[in-house]
């Protein structure tokens, strides 16, 4: 019996939850603090993307200039799928079972693809049926707590690393002038 499908499964399922402790890792880690010399993440996401995007009405897109921040560089997604690939590219060696690393890969493609879209509709919303969606307006309100506080709720797709990392936060702790708009949820703290 050919189990390869079954290991494609698993690896994808495997993946999707890597993911999300791969997505928080490299952005609390890389995204948000300078890593020895290596300061690209550092400089293009804490720098840039976040002096052009906060969590008051500039959370969406103002100037279309500043809509280049808003994904990573082009070669970002091809190197970080590239490097979360490892580990199971090393565990599918040793099992001889190559359906793990390729249902990883499948998985780390789409957890970078999603990451990418719902981050674009996020700071760029035109009313898509995307955004509309309960889901979504749950990871906005997320990811727009991150801005406010940027150490806490590093996750973009799904938010269970920070949950297990202790820096998940669901509203915020002191009013502010947040973000408006229909997929916009309200984060302002509870009366």
């Amino acid at each position: 019996m050919d189990f390869f499908w079954i290991w494609s499964l698993i690896g994808f399922a495997l993946a999707v939850v890597y993911g999300s402790f791969f997505e928080w890792s490299v952005h609390k880690f890389l995204m948000h603090r300078p890593l020895g010399g290596f300061q690209y993440a550092f400089r293009a996401h804490a720098v840039v993307h976040h002096q052009v995007f906060k969590a008051d009405h500039t959370y969406h897109l103002i100037h279309d200039h500043d809509k280049e921040t808003i994904p990573m560089a082009w070669w970002n997604g091809p190197v970080l799928i590239l490097l979360s690939s490892i580990p199971f590219a090393a565990v599918s060696w040793m099992l001889g079972q190559w359906g793990l690393v390729t249902g990883s890969a499948i998985g780390m493609t789409s957890y970078y693809v999603l990451y990418e879209r719902i981050h674009w509709c996020m700071h760029l919303p035109k009313s898509r049926r995307l955004e509309q969606s309960w889901l979504f307006r749950r990871l906005n309100g997320h990811h727009l707590l991150h801005h406010r506080y940027m150490h806490k709720n590093f996750n973009v797709v799904l938010p269970l690393a920070d949950l297990c990392l202790g820096t998940l936060m669901l509203r915020a702790k002191t009013r502010f002038a947040q973000a408006m708009g229909p997929s916009v949820p309200d984060v302002q703290p509870k009366a």
